[in-house]
């Protein structure tokens, strides 16, 4: 009677930890013209697309799918002509590019693009147009040469309205066999750093003056890893930063803006600079420093169009958040960071860095935007920005109140594990229960009354 019963409990294993774990990790293989692999990559990803229906702009969150492949336009690259890429096709016409660069000693993902065809109903049901738009942007994906890259904690891309999440990724290119290096380059997400500076937000260069408009803030109340410096370009750059130890956590604090209209921004979080530049001895540093509001003069502007605000702190250091927003989606988003600050022991020690073409922080006019996870924003290839605990909303603001809350995707895949631990249990409770009374009504019906 023994192995019926365990018959019975292996799919019941096997739901469980389906339920548990999601969906699984696909693998994906380039090879040159004599059969020799150049990119191997192993991952499962989420994708969140804001798309414009005629009702108004909806959400359409999907995963990548186990029979996702491999294009047969994926290259091995050319030197000196052209980089390696994998090119992953999946659904009706979706198609995600990872197109990597290299330089003396390490690799990345250094372009990200993704083509979705809204004609696919399945995905965006309603959508106003049935064209193909295209989203990419720069990523944080690089490892040591002759190394994998190894994430295991969720990694975020934005793309414009798009933002794919890498969940346990192993990702190899440039490949000296056809199998993953034994050594790993970890990411950042998985762990503290040992290369990064101790120091709290300090050095900068003048920046330019603070709009007029008044701001204030009031307080209120993530294994180890390698050296994390810039992605690299395909030009050489210099060797790995110098080491040193990592800062903790930045204290979050609550930042208001407002205008003539009252007030257009609402932001509570904690900020980190990480930043990338050489030294005088041509050494290359990586360092990160925290935003300290309490040593900070915080200043803005509000148009109907843009929403900024901006940082000074009391050593001059300079850090400008500017938010957009979509009309035709009616969607705010933080469209584009700025950093001035100067950095005394840099070859260069007049440090800026600037991209006024993010997408990230975005939710629905009138709402706001939470995340309790840790946000990596990569602004250029030396400097990046971790926000922490993140809870904003800009332009429309009611009664100095945030609006209702939209969830970042990070926080929805950390609640969806408890969530289908807790279901599993509960079914699993379920099933022996059914089984002990189905067991014990056959007992019973063995005895006859004499």
């Amino acid at each position: 009677m023994a192995a019926p019963g365990g018959a019975r409990r292996q799919p019941l294993l096997l739901l469980f930890l389906g339920l548990v774990y999601g969906a699984s990790a696909v693998f994906f293989e380039v090879k040159d013209g004599n059969g020799t692999a150049c990119i191997m990559a192993n991952f499962s990803a989420n994708f969140l697309t804001n798309y414009n229906t005629q009702s108004g702009s909806k959400n359409s969150t999907f995963s990548l799918p186990p029979n996702a492949q491999t294009l047969n336009s994926s290259s091995c690259g050319k030197e000196n002509a052209s980089n390696p890429s994998l090119m992953i096709a999946f659904g009706s016409g979706h198609i995600l590019t990872l197109s990597f660069a290299r330089n003396a000693t390490r690799y990345s993902v250094q372009m990200m693009r993704f083509v979705y065809n809204l004609s696919d109903t399945q995905i965006f049901p309603n959508a106003s147009s049935q064209e193909a738009k295209t989203a990419e942007s720069m990523t944080d994906i690089m490892a040591d040469i002759n190394k994998k890259y190894r994430c295991v904690s969720s990694n975020q891309i934005h793309m414009n309205n798009v933002t794919v999440t890498f969940i346990d990724a192993t990702i190899q290119a440039y490949l000296s066999n056809d199998s993953f290096s034994k050594e790993e380059t970890r990411c950042m997400q998985d762990g503290p750093s040992p290369t990064m500076s101790p120091t709290s937000a300090h050095p900068s260069s003048s920046p330019p003056h603070p709009s007029p408009t008044s701001a204030h803030p009031s307080s209120s109340p993530p294994h180890p890893t390698p050296p994390h410096p810039s992605p690299p370009h395909p030009s050489p750059t210099p060797p790995h930063p110098s080491p040193s130890p990592v800062p903790e956590s930045p204290s979050v604090h609550k930042y208001n803006v407002s205008g003539t209209n009252g007030t257009c921004l609402l932001a509570s979080m904690g900020l980190q600079l990480n930043v990338t530049y050489k030294k005088k001895d041509d050494k290359t540093m990586t360092r990160v420093f925290n935003i300290n509001p309490n040593n900070t003069k915080v200043s803005g502007s509000c148009t109907t169009q843009r929403v900024t605000l901006e940082l000074q702190s009391e050593t001059s250091t300079f850090l400008a958040f500017q938010f957009g927003m979509n009309a035709s989606s009616s969607r705010f988003f933080l469209k584009e960071i700025q950093l001035n600050m100067t950095l005394p022991d840099a070859k260069d020690p007049t440090f800026k860095a600037s991209n006024s073409s993010l997408r990230a922080l975005q939710a629905t006019m009138g709402n706001s935007y939470k995340c309790n996870a840790e946000e990596h924003i990569w602004v250029t290839d030396a400097f990046s920005v971790n926000i922490f605990k993140v809870w904003v909303q800009a332009f429309q603001v009611e009664g100095d109140k945030f609006g209702s809350v939209e969830e970042c995707l990070l926080d929805e895949n950390n609640m969806l594990i408890p969530i289908a631990v807790g279901g599993a249990l509960a079914g699993l409770v379920l099933i022996v229960l059914i089984a002990y009374l189905i067991g014990r009504k056959r007992s019973h019906a063995g005895y006859q009354t004499i």
